[in-house]
Protein backbone atom coordinates (compact mmCIF):
# COMPACT_ATOMS: atom_id res chain seq x y z
CA UNK A 1 0.00 0.00 0.00
CA UNK A 2 1.31 3.39 -0.97
CA UNK A 3 2.48 5.52 1.92
CA UNK A 4 1.93 9.25 1.57
CA UNK A 5 4.86 11.24 2.94
CA UNK A 6 3.41 14.71 3.58
CA UNK A 7 5.33 17.67 4.91
CA UNK A 8 3.20 17.64 8.04
CA UNK A 9 3.90 13.95 8.56
CA UNK A 10 7.64 14.50 8.28
CA UNK A 11 7.48 17.24 10.88
CA UNK A 12 5.36 15.05 13.16
CA UNK A 13 7.93 12.28 12.91
CA UNK A 14 10.69 14.70 13.79
CA UNK A 15 8.75 15.79 16.85
CA UNK A 16 8.13 12.15 17.80
CA UNK A 17 11.86 11.51 17.69
CA UNK A 18 12.48 14.54 19.89
CA UNK A 19 9.84 13.47 22.41
CA UNK A 20 11.49 10.06 22.62
CA UNK A 21 14.81 11.79 23.30
CA UNK A 22 16.45 10.72 20.05
CA UNK A 23 17.21 14.19 18.69
CA UNK A 24 16.26 17.83 18.95
CA UNK A 25 13.64 19.58 16.88
CA UNK A 26 14.91 22.45 14.75
CA UNK A 27 13.09 24.87 12.55
CA UNK A 28 11.22 23.25 9.69
CA UNK A 29 9.70 26.28 8.05
CA UNK A 30 10.67 24.91 4.67
CA UNK A 31 8.34 21.96 5.27
CA UNK A 32 5.21 23.85 6.31
CA UNK A 33 4.55 27.09 4.50
CA UNK A 34 1.69 29.50 4.05
CA UNK A 35 -0.63 27.01 2.36
CA UNK A 36 -3.82 28.45 0.93
CA UNK A 37 -6.30 25.96 2.34
CA UNK A 38 -10.02 26.51 2.67
CA UNK A 39 -11.32 25.33 6.03
CA UNK A 40 -15.01 24.73 6.64
CA UNK A 41 -16.69 25.51 9.94
CA UNK A 42 -14.93 23.55 12.64
CA UNK A 43 -17.23 21.11 14.38
CA UNK A 44 -15.99 22.12 17.80
CA UNK A 45 -17.19 25.61 18.63
CA UNK A 46 -17.23 27.28 21.98
CA UNK A 47 -20.98 26.77 22.32
CA UNK A 48 -20.93 23.17 21.15
CA UNK A 49 -17.64 21.51 20.34
CA UNK A 50 -18.96 18.13 19.31
CA UNK A 51 -22.65 18.82 19.38
CA UNK A 52 -24.69 21.26 21.38
CA UNK A 53 -22.46 21.55 24.41
CA UNK A 54 -24.84 19.53 26.55
CA UNK A 55 -22.58 16.55 27.07
CA UNK A 56 -25.08 14.31 25.27
CA UNK A 57 -23.89 10.95 23.92
CA UNK A 58 -22.56 10.87 20.39
CA UNK A 59 -25.38 11.07 17.85
CA UNK A 60 -24.46 9.66 14.43
CA UNK A 61 -24.89 12.08 11.55
CA UNK A 62 -26.72 11.52 8.26
CA UNK A 63 -27.86 8.01 9.18
CA UNK A 64 -30.63 7.93 6.58
CA UNK A 65 -28.23 9.00 3.84
CA UNK A 66 -25.68 6.38 4.93
CA UNK A 67 -28.25 3.61 4.76
CA UNK A 68 -29.53 4.81 1.38
CA UNK A 69 -25.99 4.73 -0.01
CA UNK A 70 -25.04 1.37 1.50
CA UNK A 71 -28.39 -0.33 0.79
CA UNK A 72 -27.64 -3.24 3.19
CA UNK A 73 -28.61 -6.71 1.96
CA UNK A 74 -28.67 -10.09 3.75
CA UNK A 75 -25.29 -11.76 4.14
CA UNK A 76 -23.24 -8.67 3.38
CA UNK A 77 -20.06 -7.55 5.16
CA UNK A 78 -19.31 -3.98 6.20
CA UNK A 79 -16.44 -2.15 7.86
CA UNK A 80 -17.28 0.84 10.06
CA UNK A 81 -13.78 2.25 10.48
CA UNK A 82 -14.92 5.03 12.83
CA UNK A 83 -17.12 3.09 15.25
CA UNK A 84 -17.26 5.78 17.95
CA UNK A 85 -20.33 5.04 20.07
CA UNK A 86 -21.66 2.63 17.46
CA UNK A 87 -24.54 4.68 16.09
CA UNK A 88 -23.93 3.91 12.42
CA UNK A 89 -23.16 0.25 13.12
CA UNK A 90 -26.41 -0.16 15.06
CA UNK A 91 -28.32 1.53 12.24
CA UNK A 92 -26.87 -0.90 9.68
CA UNK A 93 -27.77 -3.91 11.81
CA UNK A 94 -31.24 -2.53 12.50
CA UNK A 95 -31.82 -2.10 8.76
CA UNK A 96 -30.46 -5.57 7.96
CA UNK A 97 -29.75 -7.90 10.93
CA UNK A 98 -28.27 -10.59 8.69
CA UNK A 99 -25.01 -8.70 8.12
CA UNK A 100 -21.54 -8.57 9.66
CA UNK A 101 -19.93 -5.28 10.67
CA UNK A 102 -16.25 -4.98 11.52
CA UNK A 103 -16.42 -2.24 14.16
CA UNK A 104 -13.09 -0.45 14.05
CA UNK A 105 -11.77 2.60 15.87
CA UNK A 106 -8.33 3.92 16.81
CA UNK A 107 -9.66 5.10 20.19
CA UNK A 108 -9.36 2.39 22.90
CA UNK A 109 -12.45 3.82 24.63
CA UNK A 110 -14.53 3.32 21.48
CA UNK A 111 -13.04 -0.15 21.05
CA UNK A 112 -14.24 -1.07 24.54
CA UNK A 113 -17.73 0.06 23.56
CA UNK A 114 -17.56 -2.12 20.45
CA UNK A 115 -16.54 -5.10 22.57
CA UNK A 116 -19.49 -4.53 24.89
CA UNK A 117 -21.87 -4.16 21.96
CA UNK A 118 -20.54 -7.38 20.45
CA UNK A 119 -21.81 -9.22 23.54
CA UNK A 120 -25.31 -8.10 22.59
CA UNK A 121 -25.07 -8.65 18.84
CA UNK A 122 -22.86 -11.72 18.84
CA UNK A 123 -20.89 -12.44 15.68
CA UNK A 124 -22.63 -9.65 13.79
CA UNK A 125 -20.10 -7.21 15.32
CA UNK A 126 -16.36 -7.87 15.08
CA UNK A 127 -14.42 -5.28 17.14
CA UNK A 128 -11.12 -4.04 15.69
CA UNK A 129 -8.67 -1.61 17.33
CA UNK A 130 -6.40 0.44 15.09
CA UNK A 131 -5.78 3.30 12.71
CA UNK A 132 -6.76 3.63 9.06
CA UNK A 133 -3.12 3.09 8.14
CA UNK A 134 -3.27 -0.30 9.88
CA UNK A 135 -6.38 -1.49 8.03
CA UNK A 136 -4.59 -3.77 5.61
CA UNK A 137 -2.88 -5.70 8.38
CA UNK A 138 -5.79 -5.68 10.84
CA UNK A 139 -8.45 -6.98 8.48
CA UNK A 140 -6.10 -9.47 6.86
CA UNK A 141 -5.30 -10.85 10.32
CA UNK A 142 -9.04 -11.51 10.72
CA UNK A 143 -9.07 -13.45 7.45
CA UNK A 144 -10.79 -10.72 5.46
CA UNK A 145 -9.70 -11.22 1.87
CA UNK A 146 -9.23 -8.84 -1.03
CA UNK A 147 -12.44 -8.04 -2.95
CA UNK A 148 -14.78 -9.45 -0.28
CA UNK A 149 -16.26 -6.46 1.59
CA UNK A 150 -19.56 -4.86 0.56
CA UNK A 151 -19.15 -1.46 2.18
CA UNK A 152 -16.82 0.86 4.09
CA UNK A 153 -17.93 3.79 6.22
CA UNK A 154 -15.65 6.67 7.29
CA UNK A 155 -17.02 9.31 9.69
CA UNK A 156 -13.81 11.25 10.16
CA UNK A 157 -12.65 13.77 12.75
CA UNK A 158 -13.04 13.74 16.51
CA UNK A 159 -16.22 12.39 18.06
CA UNK A 160 -18.58 14.08 20.50
CA UNK A 161 -17.42 11.61 23.15
CA UNK A 162 -13.85 12.84 22.80
CA UNK A 163 -14.92 16.47 23.05
CA UNK A 164 -17.11 15.75 26.07
CA UNK A 165 -14.24 14.23 28.07
CA UNK A 166 -12.15 17.13 29.31
CA UNK A 167 -9.29 14.82 30.22
CA UNK A 168 -8.73 13.96 26.56
CA UNK A 169 -7.59 17.50 25.79
CA UNK A 170 -9.89 18.22 22.82
CA UNK A 171 -12.33 20.55 24.54
CA UNK A 172 -12.38 24.33 24.69
CA UNK A 173 -15.18 24.38 27.25
CA UNK A 174 -13.67 21.88 29.71
CA UNK A 175 -10.21 22.25 31.18
CA UNK A 176 -7.84 19.32 30.92
CA UNK A 177 -4.33 18.27 29.93
CA UNK A 178 -3.36 19.47 26.46
CA UNK A 179 -3.29 16.01 24.87
CA UNK A 180 -5.56 15.65 21.77
CA UNK A 181 -4.31 12.16 20.88
CA UNK A 182 -7.10 9.87 19.75
CA UNK A 183 -5.15 6.76 20.70
CA UNK A 184 -2.59 7.98 23.20
CA UNK A 185 -3.21 4.98 25.46
CA UNK A 186 -1.79 2.69 22.80
CA UNK A 187 1.45 4.53 22.16
CA UNK A 188 2.18 6.37 25.39
CA UNK A 189 5.12 8.76 25.24
CA UNK A 190 6.06 7.62 21.73
CA UNK A 191 3.32 9.81 20.24
CA UNK A 192 3.58 13.58 20.76
CA UNK A 193 0.74 15.41 22.47
CA UNK A 194 -0.55 18.85 21.59
CA UNK A 195 1.43 20.10 24.60
CA UNK A 196 4.60 18.69 23.04
CA UNK A 197 3.80 20.56 19.84
CA UNK A 198 3.19 23.97 21.39
CA UNK A 199 6.14 23.69 23.81
CA UNK A 200 8.73 22.25 21.42
CA UNK A 201 8.29 23.50 17.87
CA UNK A 202 9.66 26.80 16.60
CA UNK A 203 7.44 29.75 15.84
CA UNK A 204 7.60 29.17 12.08
CA UNK A 205 6.54 25.55 12.51
CA UNK A 206 3.64 26.52 14.77
CA UNK A 207 2.60 29.19 12.29
CA UNK A 208 2.63 26.63 9.47
CA UNK A 209 0.54 24.11 11.41
CA UNK A 210 -2.08 26.64 12.51
CA UNK A 211 -2.23 28.26 9.07
CA UNK A 212 -2.33 25.01 7.10
CA UNK A 213 -4.68 22.87 9.18
CA UNK A 214 -6.80 25.64 10.69
CA UNK A 215 -6.69 28.24 7.89
CA UNK A 216 -6.32 30.76 10.67
CA UNK A 217 -5.55 34.21 9.27
CA UNK A 218 -4.07 35.25 12.61
CA UNK A 219 -1.71 32.26 12.68
CA UNK A 220 1.45 34.35 12.98
CA UNK A 221 0.11 36.34 15.92
CA UNK A 222 -1.03 33.14 17.66
CA UNK A 223 2.28 31.35 17.12
CA UNK A 224 4.15 34.34 18.50
CA UNK A 225 1.92 34.48 21.58
CA UNK A 226 2.46 30.77 22.22
CA UNK A 227 6.24 31.12 22.03
CA UNK A 228 6.24 34.21 24.26
CA UNK A 229 4.14 32.45 26.89
CA UNK A 230 6.13 29.22 27.00
CA UNK A 231 9.31 31.18 27.71
CA UNK A 232 7.67 32.12 31.01
CA UNK A 233 5.96 28.81 31.82
CA UNK A 234 5.05 25.57 30.01
CA UNK A 235 1.68 25.38 28.27
CA UNK A 236 0.03 22.27 29.68
CA UNK A 237 -3.77 22.66 29.72
CA UNK A 238 -6.55 23.36 27.22
CA UNK A 239 -7.81 26.31 29.24
CA UNK A 240 -4.33 27.81 29.27
CA UNK A 241 -3.89 27.52 25.50
CA UNK A 242 -7.40 28.80 24.78
CA UNK A 243 -6.69 31.80 26.97
CA UNK A 244 -3.39 32.53 25.23
CA UNK A 245 -5.05 32.51 21.81
CA UNK A 246 -8.04 34.55 22.96
CA UNK A 247 -5.82 37.15 24.62
CA UNK A 248 -3.72 37.46 21.48
CA UNK A 249 -6.74 38.07 19.26
CA UNK A 250 -9.46 39.84 21.21
CA UNK A 251 -10.43 41.48 24.48
CA UNK A 252 -12.28 39.19 26.94
CA UNK A 253 -15.77 38.31 25.77
CA UNK A 254 -15.23 39.43 22.17
CA UNK A 255 -15.61 36.84 19.40
CA UNK A 256 -14.63 37.09 15.77
CA UNK A 257 -17.17 34.78 14.17
CA UNK A 258 -20.44 32.94 14.51
CA UNK A 259 -21.29 29.47 13.28
CA UNK A 260 -24.15 28.43 11.01
CA UNK A 261 -26.49 28.40 14.00
CA UNK A 262 -25.45 31.96 14.90
CA UNK A 263 -23.49 30.86 17.98
CA UNK A 264 -20.30 32.59 19.05
CA UNK A 265 -17.16 30.71 18.01
CA UNK A 266 -14.24 30.80 20.42
CA UNK A 267 -11.16 32.53 18.94
CA UNK A 268 -9.08 29.39 19.64
CA UNK A 269 -11.36 27.03 17.71
CA UNK A 270 -9.24 26.91 14.56
CA UNK A 271 -6.02 26.58 16.54
CA UNK A 272 -7.39 23.59 18.45
CA UNK A 273 -8.60 22.07 15.17
CA UNK A 274 -5.20 22.51 13.55
CA UNK A 275 -3.33 20.91 16.46
CA UNK A 276 -5.73 17.96 16.55
CA UNK A 277 -5.38 17.27 12.83
CA UNK A 278 -1.59 17.53 13.07
CA UNK A 279 -1.16 15.42 16.21
CA UNK A 280 -3.31 12.60 14.81
CA UNK A 281 -2.03 12.91 11.22
CA UNK A 282 -5.64 12.80 10.11
CA UNK A 283 -5.24 13.63 6.41
CA UNK A 284 -2.64 10.96 5.72
CA UNK A 285 -4.65 8.46 7.75
CA UNK A 286 -7.74 9.14 5.64
CA UNK A 287 -5.86 8.70 2.38
CA UNK A 288 -4.34 5.40 3.47
CA UNK A 289 -7.73 4.25 4.74
CA UNK A 290 -9.32 4.91 1.36
CA UNK A 291 -6.58 2.93 -0.34
CA UNK A 292 -7.17 -0.01 1.99
CA UNK A 293 -10.91 0.24 1.46
CA UNK A 294 -10.48 -0.14 -2.27
CA UNK A 295 -8.31 -3.22 -1.73
CA UNK A 296 -10.95 -5.00 0.37
CA UNK A 297 -14.10 -3.85 -1.44
CA UNK A 298 -15.56 -6.24 -3.97
CA UNK A 299 -16.50 -4.85 -7.38
CA UNK A 300 -19.77 -3.06 -6.77
CA UNK A 301 -18.85 -2.45 -3.14
CA UNK A 302 -19.45 1.00 -1.71
CA UNK A 303 -17.32 3.48 0.21
CA UNK A 304 -18.90 6.33 2.15
CA UNK A 305 -16.96 9.23 3.65
CA UNK A 306 -18.45 11.80 6.02
CA UNK A 307 -16.17 14.78 6.64
CA UNK A 308 -16.33 17.97 8.69
CA UNK A 309 -13.36 19.86 7.26
CA UNK A 310 -12.68 20.94 3.69
CA UNK A 311 -9.23 19.30 3.54
CA UNK A 312 -10.72 15.92 4.46
CA UNK A 313 -13.49 16.42 1.93
CA UNK A 314 -10.97 17.30 -0.75
CA UNK A 315 -8.99 14.11 -0.12
CA UNK A 316 -12.15 12.01 -0.50
CA UNK A 317 -13.40 13.93 -3.53
CA UNK A 318 -10.14 13.71 -5.46
CA UNK A 319 -9.63 10.07 -4.57
CA UNK A 320 -13.07 9.03 -5.79
CA UNK A 321 -12.72 11.11 -8.96
CA UNK A 322 -9.44 9.43 -9.80
CA UNK A 323 -7.98 12.88 -10.45
CA UNK A 324 -4.23 13.25 -10.79
CA UNK A 325 -3.87 16.60 -9.05
CA UNK A 326 -0.45 17.07 -10.62
CA UNK A 327 -2.02 17.30 -14.08
CA UNK A 328 -3.48 20.71 -14.89
CA UNK A 329 -5.92 19.56 -17.53
CA UNK A 330 -9.59 19.56 -16.65
CA UNK A 331 -9.35 22.02 -13.75
CA UNK A 332 -10.13 25.71 -13.71
CA UNK A 333 -7.36 28.25 -13.22
CA UNK A 334 -8.63 28.79 -9.69
CA UNK A 335 -8.45 25.08 -8.87
CA UNK A 336 -5.12 24.60 -10.64
CA UNK A 337 -3.61 27.35 -8.53
CA UNK A 338 -5.16 26.17 -5.29
CA UNK A 339 -4.46 22.47 -5.84
CA UNK A 340 -0.90 23.22 -6.89
CA UNK A 341 -0.27 25.14 -3.69
CA UNK A 342 -1.91 22.41 -1.64
CA UNK A 343 0.31 19.74 -3.17
CA UNK A 344 3.44 21.82 -2.76
CA UNK A 345 2.87 22.94 0.80
CA UNK A 346 0.88 20.12 2.37
CA UNK A 347 2.05 17.24 0.20
CA UNK A 348 -1.39 15.73 -0.36
CA UNK A 349 -1.27 12.87 -2.84
CA UNK A 350 -2.23 13.04 -6.48
CA UNK A 351 -4.37 10.02 -7.36
CA UNK A 352 -3.17 8.27 -10.48
CA UNK A 353 -5.61 6.69 -12.91
CA UNK A 354 -4.57 3.14 -13.69
CA UNK A 355 -5.19 2.87 -17.41
CA UNK A 356 -8.37 4.00 -19.15
CA UNK A 357 -10.69 2.25 -16.67
CA UNK A 358 -12.11 4.43 -13.91
CA UNK A 359 -11.69 2.90 -10.47
CA UNK A 360 -14.82 4.46 -8.94
CA UNK A 361 -18.32 5.44 -9.98
CA UNK A 362 -19.50 8.43 -7.99
CA UNK A 363 -22.75 7.53 -6.25
CA UNK A 364 -23.74 10.87 -4.76
CA UNK A 365 -23.10 13.28 -7.63
CA UNK A 366 -22.56 16.51 -5.75
CA UNK A 367 -21.63 16.34 -2.11
CA UNK A 368 -24.55 15.50 0.20
CA UNK A 369 -25.35 17.61 3.25
CA UNK A 370 -27.65 16.94 6.20
CA UNK A 371 -31.22 18.17 6.17
CA UNK A 372 -31.86 21.32 8.15
CA UNK A 373 -34.10 19.38 10.54
CA UNK A 374 -31.16 17.15 11.47
CA UNK A 375 -28.90 20.14 12.03
CA UNK A 376 -31.43 21.68 14.40
CA UNK A 377 -31.73 18.41 16.34
CA UNK A 378 -28.00 17.59 16.24
CA UNK A 379 -25.86 20.74 15.78
CA UNK A 380 -22.73 18.60 15.26
CA UNK A 381 -24.12 17.75 11.82
CA UNK A 382 -24.00 21.33 10.59
CA UNK A 383 -20.63 21.00 8.81
CA UNK A 384 -21.04 17.41 7.65
CA UNK A 385 -20.47 16.46 4.02
CA UNK A 386 -21.06 12.99 2.63
CA UNK A 387 -19.50 11.47 -0.47
CA UNK A 388 -20.06 7.93 -1.70
CA UNK A 389 -18.67 5.88 -4.56
CA UNK A 390 -18.92 2.37 -5.99
CA UNK A 391 -15.82 0.35 -6.80
CA UNK A 392 -15.71 -0.61 -10.47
Amino acid sequence: MLTVESNGLRLLRRLSAAVCGKRNVGSAAEHLGDSKVLADDSHHTWMGEGGDGSGMPHTPVMVREVLDCLDPQPGQVYVDVTFGAGGHTKAILAAQPDTVVYAMDRDPAAHSMAQNMAKQYGKSIRPVLGRFSELLYLLSSQNVQENTVDGFLFDVGASSMQFDQGGRGFSLSQDGPLDMRMDGERFGNKQPTAADVVNSLGEDDLYGIIKTYGEERHARKIASAIVDTRHKRPITTTKQLAGIVASALAPPGVFFAYDKLNRAVHPATKTFQALRIFVNDELNELYQGLQAARYFLKPGGRAIVITFHSLEDRVAKRYFQGVNMRQHGGMSIHHRKREGELLKEEGLPGVEMQGPRKEWTILTGKVMRPHWAEVMENPRARSAKLRAAIKN
